[in-house]
């Protein structure tokens, strides 16, 4: 078998997030900052937050505004700017990348949700959500972003699918295609079938793309909100199925339902290696299928 090359090493965090009730934005705040800080101090380098996690911050607002779907997503514009302050400055304090979950961020007409990263430089640049849920569509009006990224760090390339895009293998692929050997999905789920197709896809994803694949949701219950009230699922490390990896492609994940960061060290180096030298190719041979 050929020799694995030097390893490249990485300690990700990702995040099963309990959704709460804070009163105040120091609450709010607080919270956030004493996670980033727990996952930094165990050394992880790369942290990924779920989707709409931040519309627990809704809960600032009387419940005339916190209990409308639309009341909230204008609220909520008011703390943007201190939600994206709040972890650019995390992310530059400890050294970290931050997948800042997603965020309802007023764009043209309209909402889009959007996925923030922080870069321990302190630059940030986001990923819009591509394909719309039902709810977000007819309900919340929220609606797709148009362009596709890749997010370089200087010492490797990593992708986020938002929740639902996660269960279309064109977008990671084109993500892997462009150097990504991370993906992050944020995720939010109220049901127990929403959170078996974000987990099914994000495990197909990683045996598709033959990289790491990195899922964060919100758990819990808010009863308060119309938006973020039940949540479900397990934070989770998936990898290929194949040799140097496990052989189930599940490398670390939390029991459902328990909130917490799960941490795994994953070598980055192991990913061009797997797809030249695993016992399946699937990264190379995804376009033998086309000629059907």
């Amino acid at each position: 078998m050929p020799r694995l090359p030097e390893p490249a090493p990485l300690k990700v965090a990702t995040l099963a997030y309990p959704v709460g009730e804070p009163r105040t934005w120091g609450a709010f705040e607080g919270k956030v900052r004493a996670l980033v800080g727990e996952a930094a101090s165990a050394g992880a380098g790369f942290l990924v937050f779920p989707e709409y996690f931040a519309m627990e911050s809704a809960a600032l607002w009387p419940d005339e505004v916190r209990g409308s779907l639309v009341r909230q997503l204008a609220a909520v514009q008011e703390t943007l700017p201190a939600f994206r302050a709040m972890l650019a400055s995390l992310a530059r304090d400890h050294a970290v990348t931050i997948v800042g979950g997603s965020y309802p961020v007023a764009s043209g007409d309209g909402y889009r949700n959007r996925a923030y990263v922080f870069l321990p430089d302190g630059s940030e640049d986001f990923q819009d959500k591509l394909i719309m849920t039902r709810f977000e569509n007819e309900l919340w009006h929220i609606g797709p972003g148009d362009a596709l990224r890749v997010f370089d760090t200087g010492a490797y390339r990593f992708g986020v699918n938002i929740c639902y895009d996660s269960e279309f293998p064109a977008l990671a692929r084109r993500q892997a295609e462009g150097g990504a050997v991370l993906l992050a999905i944020p995720s939010c789920t109220d049901t127990r079938a929403g959170d078996c197709r974000v987990r099914v896809g994000a495990r197909a994803r990683a045996l598709e793309n033959q990289f790491y694949v990195l899922r964060s949701p919100t758990v819990g219950l808010a009863p308060w909100s119309p938006a973020i009230d039940e949540n479900t699922g397990c934070a989770a490390v998936y990898t290929p199925c194949d040799r140097e990896f496990p052989a189930d492609g599940v490398l670390a994940a939390g029991a459902d339902e328990v909130p917490g960061w799960v941490y795994a060290d994953v070598d980055l180096a192991k990913i061009a290696w797997i797809r030249r030298h695993g016992q399946v190719l699937n990264f190379n041979d995804r376009t033998k299928q086309d000629r059907f």
